[in-house]
């Protein structure tokens, strides 16, 4: 059983949570070539504005229509500058479950915007696609990723050993290969009614569809 999520923008208080446009190649290059998301994630690096196309034109597009999952550029809406970007990502359809990775431009960080586009990503799956199981996975040492986890009252499963590479730069500014536990979080829609209030304090989100 395979499935396809609608083409649709996700707002909350605010943000923003649209398909990527080619007009954020620039901003997205960028954001991508941050330290951390080096460190904690498998992109190439350096990230290139030829790796941004890709992923804006080709690979992103693609996550929706062959039925793998939906990536959401999210701007901050009062200034529409790119935040970062929420994945869906691994989607089982005949499980109603999906995996949620997320990167925050490191401008955009401290001001809860990845908790914040997370949760509305979260609520739009369970209450509007009916999904059952949000699953996310962060490198033990991903101390600030365990933190989003929490907010959005994630409950710890356990722990995949030796699971995931992640980068540590040394002192000459070379990136070495570390290998790292992974911590297994999940999400089902009884797990929100603790955090429902955290979204309507945001001022709740209201979903698009047929975004052009």
């Amino acid at each position: 059983m395979t499935g396809t999520f609608p083409n649709v923008s996700i707002s909350t208080e605010r943000l923003v949570l649209r398909p990527f446009e080619e007009s954020d190649i620039e901003a997205f290059a960028e954001m991508m070539n941050d330290e951390l998301v080096t460190a904690w994630t498998a992109v190439p690096h350096p990230y290139t504005e030829a790796d941004a196309r890709q992923w804006i034109t080709e690979s992103a597009p693609s996550e929706r229509t062959e039925g793998r999952g939906i990536v959401f550029a999210v701007d901050e809406f009062l200034t529409q500058r790119l935040v970062g970007v929420v994945h869906l990502q691994h989607t089982n359809w005949r499980v109603r479950s999906s995996e949620i990775a997320y990167v925050v431009a490191p401008w955009a960080r401290g001001e809860g915007y990845a908790s914040e586009a997370a949760l509305a990503t979260a609520q739009w799956l369970f209450h509007d696609q009916q999904f059952e199981r949000l699953e996310l996975r962060t490198a033990a040492d991903n101390t600030a990723s365990q933190q989003v986890a929490q907010k959005i009252g994630c409950i710890s499963e356990g722990v995949l050993r030796n699971a995931w590479i992640a980068r540590t730069r040394a002192g000459d500014g070379t990136w070495t290969d570390t290998r790292t536990d992974v911590i297994v979080w999940s999400l089902l829609p009884e797990d929100l009614a603790g955090v429902s209030e955290q979204l309507a304090d945001m001022g709740g989100f209201t979903s698009y569809s047929d975004w052009n």
